[in-house]
């Protein structure tokens, strides 16, 4: 199955709706957890002038960023690009699902699922550049988030705390996130995975 030509489509920074999507999401996601701007701040690392140009629209955040963003809001960074509200149609066409460059590594994911959080379940795809390196400063977060990477074309490695992933096409790893991770492709060529990322609570 050849799904790459879906994922050239975008060569430029997110468009200015994907931005207003995200700074949406952030505000909502904090105003629910009745976080302010330097609570949410001191949570996750990210600056209070970030985080409030994020809410306006008016930064272009990378994936570090938002993932920290995430990490603080308890949420997937997926989840930062769904709609405000379910979606009605149980079928996201691949012509409206969300597609999202790194403005620094250039990695381009695009959210396979439904958005609105109508499941726990969110399949995302990724096209990683070559030579491209990714480093998340992922902690533990509530509820468990649990994710999948299936490589469907290429390479990729994967670092999670003092673990070492060399994964080639048709590997498939799963981790829980809760430990600092790191993504590299280390060949000469773009590799394409696939994400499944889980939602599930607490045990406790």
């Amino acid at each position: 199955m050849d799904i790459s030509s879906n994922m050239k489509e975008i060569d430029a920074p997110p468009s200015a709706s994907l931005n207003d999507r995200i700074a949406q999401r952030v505000r909502d996601l904090r105003a629910a957890r009745g976080l302010s701007l330097d609570a949410l701040a001191t949570h996750c690392g990210v600056s209070r002038s970030m985080i409030s140009l994020i809410e306006r629209g008016e930064s272009s955040p990378t994936a570090v960023v938002l993932e920290k963003l995430a990490t603080g809001l308890g949420v997937s960074l997926a989840s930062l690009f769904d709609a405000p509200a379910p979606a009605a149609d149980p079928v996201a066409r691949a012509a409206d699902q969300p597609q999202w460059r790194d403005p620094h590594s250039g990695y381009l994911r695009r959210n396979v699922s439904p958005g609105g959080g109508s499941s726990p379940i969110q399949v995302v795809e990724v096209l990683f550049p070559p030579g491209a390196r990714v480093a998340y400063e992922t902690t533990a977060r509530e509820p468990v988030v649990h994710q999948q990477v299936w490589v469907l074309d290429g390479v990729i490695d994967i670092t999670l705390g003092d673990d070492h992933h060399h994964l080639e096409t048709g590997d498939c790893l799963a981790m829980v996130l809760d430990r600092p991770m790191s993504y590299h492709n280390p060949s000469r060529k773009p590799t394409r995975y696939a994400v499944v990322i889980a939602t599930l609570p607490s045990r406790n």
